[in-house]
């Protein structure tokens, strides 16, 4: 363990849980927009108030480090990681804009799938914040993230062979593939945020 001589800034522990725990709202909120009956618009625009508090989020973070000397781990990590779950935020809400936007009233089943590995990854994520403090326990956190990003990248290849193969217009075909695209980025983003925070782990064991 290192030895510190001077006091940590240790409130980006508490806003690192504040910006994971907005992801996990914005996870929920996919479940219900892809639900049958779903009032989209209305999502939808719960979708962008989280984002922007996504924003919010990832300025404060930034703002105390620019005016912070002693941070708990690496300046450049502290910024990789604020940035890592911003990515995400911005990958779940693009999907459910797109949806509203293209005015997409159908979509495929295997989509609820994908947005399941969103909504767990999210928890997961919430979940490790927490322990960013003695920096234990996270190896399974990473591990099971890593898991469901492999299978997230399954679910997305049966629903590309399932848009080509030729039960949807072109054009709905394009539509759909940008939504899908954008809830596998999400997944991947969130595979980001847990290298992240292992390489955050072993430089601080």
């Amino acid at each position: 363990m290192r030895l510190r001589l001077t006091p940590r800034e240790d409130s980006f522990y508490d806003m690192f849980a504040d910006s994971a725990n907005n992801l996990v709202t914005a996870a929920r909120l996919l479940v219900e927009l892809i639900s049958d009956g779903a009032d989209r618009e209305a999502i939808a625009e719960k979708m962008r108030a989280c984002e922007h508090a996504g924003d919010e989020c990832t300025h404060a973070i930034m703002h105390r480090l620019n005016e912070t000397f002693i941070t708990p781990f690496d300046r450049e990590d502290i910024y990789r990681l604020a940035s890592r779950i911003d990515d995400v935020m911005d990958e779940m809400e693009e999907a459910a804009d797109l949806v509203v936007l293209y005015k997409i009233e159908q979509l495929p089943k295997e989509i609820v799938q994908q947005v399941e590995i969103l909504e767990r990854a999210a928890e997961l994520t919430a979940e490790a914040m927490p322990r960013l403090r003695s920096m234990k326990e996270l190896n399974e956190y990473w591990i099971e993230i890593n898991r469901l990003e492999n299978q997230g990248d399954q679910v997305y290849r049966r629903l590309l062979a399932q848009l080509f193969g030729g039960g949807y217009d072109a054009l709905m075909v394009m539509k759909l593939k940008e939504v899908i695209d954008r809830l596998e980025e999400a997944a991947d983003a969130f595979e980001q945020v847990a290298n992240t925070i292992e390489t955050i782990a072993v430089k601080e064991s």
